[in-house]
């Protein structure tokens, strides 16, 4: 741990109050890869590569690493698989390491006493957030949703998280959303709905509650540049989506990081809404939009196998894999946007990030 990160633990985490800090760096706008889980061919965790994985993330120039989330793969929750604490360890290792302080983010998912205890443990590893996914709860009414959101933002500073039904989302309607940003240890929100009406019910309700301390992120990898391009504006008040917390930028980090910085705070020039139609097409390979995103993790994984971080593609289901079609989709967005990936980059690096 470096020296100006040794504090003590009680005011970094436990004390939801202290958010200063982290609402600064979350509301300048910064790139968070999705933090994928590296097996071996057992369906282990390779904990060598899993460290090659963070190293890639920091040194590509990400502002954080949100890791326990859907591109980690929900399953290491499982009590037979039990890597949740495992994952979550080695990448604050590594954050530990690192030349700058980084926002370090914890999925949380489940009914409120497995939230809870996941929020707690988090904690306890030195993250600064929870990304609050909560799509176990599909019954829920918004009072039961606003209630457990509350008990666990009273544990650790929340980040709102609106995740497409389609990969285990629900809908979450304006008036939820509304409600929401009213809890105060709320600092951001990832919008992940894959929906423009559902992405504007969420810039809405922050706009409509007054508060400027809350960090808008994109999660919607079907439409990165322009979410990121969009100046909202809703009555008399205008909000920008600042940063991105995205599987898509777990792939092809270092140029997602340039992306940001092209984006932030500019006009959408046609240049830019090019290059973001680019981006769209090489995450519908990436992500398998023609199979309904089955193929979505395994995607992510043959992009980083091909670039020898990882070495094959296997997830913790055996059944998830990549869809008939996808490889040669993702050949296809290789050979048309060459500018978009990070290959030699990584080939510069790869060694020194895979020696334990």
């Amino acid at each position: 741990m470096r020296p100006n990160d040794v504090r003590n633990n009680d005011v970094r985490n436990n004390d939801v109050r202290n958010t200063d800090n982290l609402r600064s760096q979350l509301l300048a706008g910064q790139a968070i890869p999705a933090h994928p889980l590296a097996l071996d061919s057992s369906r282990r965790l390779d904990e060598r590569r899993q460290r090659a994985l963070s190293r890639y993330y920091i040194a590509s120039g990400v502002g954080g690493l949100a890791v326990g989330v859907h591109t980690t793969q929900f399953a290491i929750r499982d009590p037979k698989i039990g890597l949740l604490k495992p994952v979550l360890q080695l990448a604050a290792e590594e954050m530990d390491r690192a030349s700058k302080s980084l926002v370090r983010i914890a999925g949380v998912c489940g009914l409120t006493g497995q939230a809870v205890s996941e929020a707690q443990m988090a904690c306890d590893l030195r993250y600064d957030a929870a990304l609050l996914s909560l799509g176990a709860m599909r019954e829920a009414t918004d009072d039961n949703l606003i209630a457990h959101c509350r008990t666990l933002a009273e544990v650790i500073p929340i980040v709102g998280f609106y995740l497409q039904p389609s990969v285990g989302g629900r809908i979450l309607s304006y008036a939820f959303w509304r409600r929401f940003v009213e809890i105060e240890h709320v600092v951001a929100i990832k919008i992940a709905p894959f929906n423009r009406y559902q992405t504007q019910d969420v810039v809405r309700a922050v706009i409509d509650s007054g508060r400027e301390d809350i960090a808008l992120y994109t999660g919607n990898d079907d439409n990165i540049v322009p979410d990121l391009l969009t100046p909202f504006r809703f009555g008399s008040r205008n909000c920008r989506i600042v940063g991105g917390l995205l599987g898509h930028w777990s792939v092809w980090t270092k140029r997602a990081v340039e992306l940001l910085d092209r984006c932030r705070n500019a006009d959408a020039s046609s240049e830019l809404l090019r290059l973001g139609v680019e981006v769209t097409d090489s995450n519908t390979a990436f992500f398998d939009a023609a199979n309904a995103f089955r193929g979505c993790i395994a995607g992510l994984h043959e992009v980083l196998r091909r670039q020898r971080i990882l070495e094959g593609t296997w997830c913790l289901d055996e059944d998830e894999t990549l869809s008939p079609g996808q490889k040669q989709e993702i050949d296809r967005v290789y050979r048309c946007y060459p500018h978009l990936n990070d290959d030699e980059f990584v080939a510069m690096h790869r060694d020194d990030w895979l020696r334990l």
